[in-house]
């Protein structure tokens, strides 16, 4: 585990109380009948597993997904007594007893695996909650024909070492303008579905995504993710409905500055180089930290300025452009406000080439996360 850098200015800020207006808005938006769970997976998309969760059960969710069953069981250990659903599918002979004993519910993508969870449940019996993943077009995980759905229902239906608590399915477009391939996917869930009688607690297709443009297309239970975290999950493709509150910004401070003069190369491989005297800050954050050396040529904000990553980024430290002398100590801001200058995930995002997800989620575990 890395140890956190707590005497250092550079910090990751969590505003709890965001998290917890996204919710409440998203709330607002669905039927009393409807659930919503929080996605918290990969420690809460950077934020932070157990803080947020707890902000979230605050806002009054109904559950929480997460990608691994390490990550429901530190929920359990923390006395979170809802609903989990671990999202990705898991190795039996790792997975089932741990889960069934904790009442964790795990996602079933195969007939296999169902036969391998009975050996183990039934000898003790035990029961495991399960939701069974239809793929509709993602290409990731799930059962994708008519066959192989009636085989697990069948199965499941043999078996009452299985609670059939969920089926779902994952958009994989539904965050674009462009829903010919969404519609795709509606028809082929649609045609699944109706080729079983079986009957499932919730039946979930809605992501953040589709929850946001899509109505929560035909689920009595919402997946909310990157929208908790105030994020758009388009990017700038399109406008959400509601304001999103971002829960993180990303602040540090000068920690060395001086003026070089014309001609003078800057960090690893001598990519920038002084065209005139130029006042040159370094910071104490880098691609450790996870940021990452794309971000050369994103501007920070000092003061109401917006001053460039010059060089390449290195592990522990990134130097900045100013206007003119700043002395040490003086607040820089990655993501956040200065003045009325804004930087936001969507913008480095634009700027590194990838999606505002990944930036979150890159954020190394020695940069301090502080709640408020």
């Amino acid at each position: 585990m890395a140890t956190v850098a707590t005497h250092r200015p550079s910090k990751a800020i969590v505003s709890l109380e965001a998290i917890k207006h996204n919710i409440q808005h998203e709330r607002q938006r669905l039927s009393k009948e409807t659930a919503l769970w929080a996605v918290v997976k990969a420690d809460a998309y950077g934020h932070g597993l157990l803080p947020v969760a707890e902000a979230a059960r605050e806002a009054h969710v109904d559950g929480f997904c997460v990608a691994y069953i390490d990550e429901a069981i530190s929920l359990r250990q923390a006395e979170f007594h809802e609903l989990i659903l671990v999202l990705g599918v898991t190795d039996p002979e790792r997975s089932v007893l741990l889960a069934a004993n904790l009442g964790i519910s795990l996602t079933v993508a195969s007939l296999d695996w169902l036969k391998q969870a009975a050996d183990l449940l039934e000898p003790r019996q035990l029961k495991l909650k399960i939701h069974l993943a239809v793929d509709t077009g993602m290409g990731r995980i799930g059962v994708t024909n008519e066959e192989e759905l009636q085989a697990c229902c069948d199965f499941l239906n043999a078996h009452d070492c299985f609670i059939k608590e969920g089926l779902f399915t994952h958009f994989s477009t539904a965050d674009e303008k462009d829903t010919h391939y969404f519609e795709q996917q509606q028809r082929m869930f649609i045609k699944l579905v109706h080729s079983v009688q079986d009957e499932f607690t919730y039946v979930h297709t809605a992501n953040t995504a589709t929850a946001l443009w899509h109505d929560a297309w035909h689920s009595n239970a919402v997946r909310f993710g990157i929208g908790m975290y105030g994020m758009n999950p388009s990017g700038n493709a399109l406008s959400v409905p509601y304001p999103l509150e971002p829960a993180m910004r990303i602040e540090t401070e000068i920690m060395f500055v001086k003026q070089l003069s014309k001609g003078h190369s800057i960090s690893y491989g001598a990519t920038y180089t002084t065209e005139h005297n130029e006042w040159i800050a370094t910071l104490p954050l880098g691609y450790a930290d996870g940021i990452v050396r794309r971000y050369t040529g994103f501007e920070l904000l000092v003061d109401g300025y917006r001053c460039p990553i010059v060089g390449r980024v290195c592990m522990d430290q990134l130097m900045i452009r100013l206007p003119h002398y700043y002395p040490v100590g003086t607040k820089v801001v990655v993501i956040g406000e200065s003045n009325d200058l804004i930087n936001t995930f969507e913008m480095a995002a634009d700027h590194v080439g990838t999606i505002n997800y990944e930036l979150t989620c890159l954020l190394g575990e020695r940069l301090e996360r502080v709640y408020e």
